[in-house]
């Protein structure tokens, strides 16, 4: 007899009448079907979906091409109308160098922070229960909707030399992070750490935890489990939550010019560049947008596999 079947025996049962049972040890299962599926199988309703575009409510087309061409139309008016004949010339000038250095100097260094600090605090949030979690998780994404202008007015009144901190640092350790390069690195951390916390919060709650369940079985203590499990896990998440740390610290204005200023060599980053170029040469403000277009660019191309897993 075959596995999956079912034997059955003639027994007696004392009064003369007979009765089926069922061997032990044999398995129920359900017969399999070798032709096609029925017409009302869900697997024929999927391929009718499919068939018919998906079951697109009628006028999401058209509104789904207005929309596509209202956020592409002005990166092609960009493109279209830069200056490419003294692209080169543009980009080798001195004051472009100095911005893209002291740019990429600052994002990097925001980077830094926010992994150092922004890491731990993902992990706090998604495995530890304390009162007020809620308002703790509120206050850490709250830059990402705070207008970055008030967020400079913020970091002034918090770190400047009269703010809550900043006296302090002042008066006791002589730093000053207002109109400083480190205020400028200070300003893109504000906005952008929340981007790597809540993406590495949504890896870290995603996660399986059964393989550091028995990491720690095995006697791993808690850091190499952290080291060894937990990170190799999240490293997705973390790429991308880094990745765009990176790019929004890199497109940071409104705090900077805020908190940090706008001297050339020392706070002027790329944002605070092209701003200062529009009011003086367009064609130098549209060959530094170029640049940002196409680090945020490659940026969005190097994370699309996280924002949109194949099926």
């Amino acid at each position: 007899m075959s596995d999956g079947a079912v034997s059955a025996t003639k027994t007696d049962t004392g009064d003369g009448r007979g009765g089926l049972a069922v061997v032990a040890g044999d398995a129920i299962s359900r017969p399999r079907r070798s032709g096609p599926a029925p017409w009302h199988s869900p697997a024929r309703e999927r391929d009718r979906t499919t068939r018919r575009g998906g079951g697109v409510p009628l006028g999401f087309v058209p509104l789904a091409a207005v929309a596509v061409a209202f956020l592409t139309l002005p990166l092609i008016a960009l493109l279209a109308r830069a200056p490419w004949g003294s692209l080169s010339a543009d980009l080798t000038a001195p004051g472009v160098l100095t911005a893209l250095r002291l740019s990429l100097t600052c994002s990097t260094g925001a980077l830094c922070l926010s992994l150092v600090f922004g890491v731990p605090l993902a992990w706090l949030l998604a495995r530890v229960p304390f009162p007020g979690r809620n308002l703790v998780r509120a206050l850490v994404v709250l830059p990402m909707v705070l207008p970055p202008v008030v967020g400079g007015v913020a970091l002034l009144l918090a770190f400047g030399r009269r703010g809550l901190l900043g006296q302090w640092l002042d008066g006791l350790l002589g730093v000053t992070l207002p109109f400083s390069t480190l205020g400028a690195v200070l300003a893109e951390t504000f906005v952008a750490m929340p981007f790597l916390v809540i993406t590495v919060e949504a890896g870290i709650r995603a996660m399986d935890r059964r393989y550091e369940d028995a990491s720690a079985t095995l006697g791993a203590g808690r850091w190499r489990t952290f080291t060894r499990i937990t990170l190799p896990l999240i490293a997705p998440a973390l790429a991308a939550g880094g990745a765009l740390s990176w790019a929004r610290a890199l497109g940071e204005f409104g705090a900077t010019i805020t908190f940090a200023g706008n001297f050339p060599g020392r706070t002027q980053t790329m944002p605070l560049a092209v701003y200062l170029a529009l009011q003086n040469d367009a064609g130098a403000a549209v060959t530094l947008s170029l640049i940002m277009l196409g680090v945020s660019l490659v940026v969005l191309v190097a994370l699309r596999g996280h924002w949109f897993p194949s099926r």
